[in-house]
């Protein structure tokens, strides 16, 4: 089934500034830009694809994890800092990712000095982040994960194993059930289907915006065949 036309005027919310959240392949890139489609909001996209070092990092972790993350990391504060600069007659703003995220991978693949130089650099560049209002996880099983990988093609993850993912899954797992500096939807996204089927998604997008919501809550989806 074709994606849906997710445009509509934006509803009453006192939510301003969305996070989606997920492993590689959970979707949340394109759920960023349904939800900023239905919002009318400003996008803010991670630029993975200008990374110099990203496909040489799925080729030979070990050898390029530090520059691959030393890019990301700059480039991920840069795009922050500038969060709220532009367009002020947009009311929302939507991104796929957030800052804090950048120290999963970090943890993953960094060695001892490398973390150290890191962690460094991070304590001097992470003040005046701006918060997320919400934050979206869309958690995910590692057979779903691998599937959508494979299903977009992209020619850098080729070399992307199982076991790597299956372990980013676990780190991604262990922050958010610990996160607790902002609010915090967990979606189980193993079943669900946002992009095909227009239910699913607008059962998705109430649950977004609902307007209480305790710090951290759990969406499991109840799905028709």
């Amino acid at each position: 089934m074709s994606p849906q036309d997710h445009s509509a005027p934006a509803p009453q919310t006192d939510l301003r500034y969305i996070a989606i959240e997920g492993v590689i392949g959970a979707g949340k890139t394109t759920l960023a830009r349904m939800v900023g489609e239905t919002l009318g909001a400003r996008v803010v996209l991670e630029q993975f694809e200008e990374n110099p070092f990203l496909k040489d990092f799925y080729r030979d972790p070990e050898r390029y994890a530090f520059q691959t993350q030393i890019f990301f990391l700059l480039t991920r504060y840069k795009q922050q800092r500038n969060l709220f600069q532009g367009d002020l007659f947009q009311s929302f703003i939507v991104t796929d990712y957030i800052f804090e995220k950048d120290k999963i991978f970090a943890y993953l693949n960094l060695q001892d000095e490398e973390l150290k130089l890191y962690e460094t650099l991070v304590n001097s560049i992470e003040h005046n982040i701006p918060t997320p209002d919400l934050v979206v996880y869309l958690q995910s099983s590692v057979p779903r994960l691998m599937s959508n990988i494979r299903q977009r093609g992209r020619s850098f993850e080729n070399h992307m194993s199982e076991s790597y993912i299956k372990e980013l899954n676990e780190a991604y797992n262990y922050f958010f059930f610990r996160y607790k500096a902002t609010p915090l939807l967990i979606v189980n996204a193993t079943e669900i289907d946002f992009v095909g089927n227009k239910d699913h998604y607008d059962q998705l997008m109430r649950e977004i915006l609902r307007p209480t919501r305790a710090p951290v809550e759990y969406y499991n989806p109840r799905l028709q065949p």
